[in-house]
């Protein structure tokens, strides 16, 4: 019996105002004169910010074309055939009656298009991505990741820098913009400068210390569905190749839903009133997966770009919020003025 008493104290934590629970503490107590005005001010303030957000999104301009190519109308239909779609080209016309105001973003767009699927995803090579050479041919037992499988070697048995299903399926169509002016086509220029996220830029991707790159990439071969090798994605510009290269980064930035767009360029002066010929590389197959392609010309704001829905969530809010409040008032006055409150 002594030997429990004592051992009961030993495991007695301190006598302390923490260990004992004996803090002070403070519980609101919630009354009818907090919880209406709380609930009236919450309200206004929800309706306040849906209407900025409501109108500035009415304020926007989205600009959203489908290129599939299925409909025997469309200008791309001939291209949708997989027999002529390799370097098949179309073009899209269409006016703008106004000015679109700049900055302009233009984006490429699928559906039904799931990369948000777990084996898809995680299928790419961290340590090639990262510039690590040793994982870009056999050295002892390093390899390309067990992850990018069917995507590791060629039919020669050669490493595919970078390997994986997410790389190999890259988007590859290719976008060129003009306006008609007198029955002349003059180039819209289109900027592809800082359009990937800053962190997988400077810190997520890398590529090899190596002068120049293409020797980085010496006994390696390119993915299977790319017409170009990666040191080779951007002709004009020898700091946007390899895994630094921007279209390359936006497309390995996943999506989390099936239909989505990605950004392909920036029009900073934005794009006036006229008539406008947007010329398409047209390469990338959807048609077999049931897939459209779509381009979109977006401006934005201080809440981003057009979307209507989250300002009318925040007006239902506030009204809720305002009726739920009223209906309180309702309640609590009928209480107050009962006979049985007396």
């Amino acid at each position: 019996m002594q030997k429990k008493e004592n051992q009961e104290v030993e495991n007695r934590p301190d006598n302390t105002a923490f260990t004992q629970q004996r803090l002070p503490a403070w519980q609101p107590i919630l009354s009818a004169g907090i919880v209406i005005p709380l609930f009236v001010l919450v309200g206004l303030a929800f309706i306040g910010i849906g209407v900025a957000l409501f109108v500035t999104s009415r304020n926007l301009h989205v600009l959203e074309m489908d290129y599939t190519g299925v409909e025997k109308t469309s200008p791309c239909f001939s291209c949708s055939d997989p027999i002529k779609q390799k370097n098949c080209k179309c073009s899209l016309s269409f006016e703008l009656d106004k000015l679109f105001e700049g900055p302009v973003f233009f984006y490429y767009g699928l559906t039904n298009y799931f990369q948000n699927q777990r084996a898809y995803g995680v299928s790419k090579d961290y340590n090639q991505l990262s510039g690590d050479l040793d994982y870009f041919t056999f050295f002892f037992s390093i390899v390309p990741d067990s992850t990018c499988k069917p995507y590791r070697y060629d039919v020669n048995n050669k490493p595919i820098v970078p390997c994986g299903s997410l790389a190999n399926s890259m988007f590859n169509d290719t976008f060129n913009l003009y306006q008609m002016k007198n029955g002349v086509k003059e180039e819209v220029p289109l900027d592809g400068k800082g359009i990937s996220w800053w962190t997988d830029y400077n810190i997520k991707y890398r590529n090899p210390s190596v002068n120049p790159l293409r020797n980085a990439f010496n006994g390696t071969v390119k993915p299977l569905y790319w017409s170009k090798p990666a040191y080779e994605l951007d002709p004009t510009d020898t700091a946007n190749n390899g895994f630094i290269n921007q279209d390359f980064l936006v497309w390995m930035r996943r999506s989390a839903l099936p239909n989505f767009r990605k950004l392909y360029r920036r029009i900073t002066d934005g794009l006036p009133a006229g008539n406008y010929s947007l010329e398409i590389s047209y390469n990338y197959p959807v048609i077999a997966f049931d897939g459209k392609k779509k381009v979109a010309f977006s401006n934005v704001s201080w809440m981003g770009g057009k979307n209507e829905f989250l300002g009318i969530a925040y007006l239902v809010i506030g009204s809720l919020c305002l009726v739920m409040s009223v209906v309180m008032l309702i309640i609590y006055h009928w209480r107050n003025s009962s006979p049985d409150a007396n």
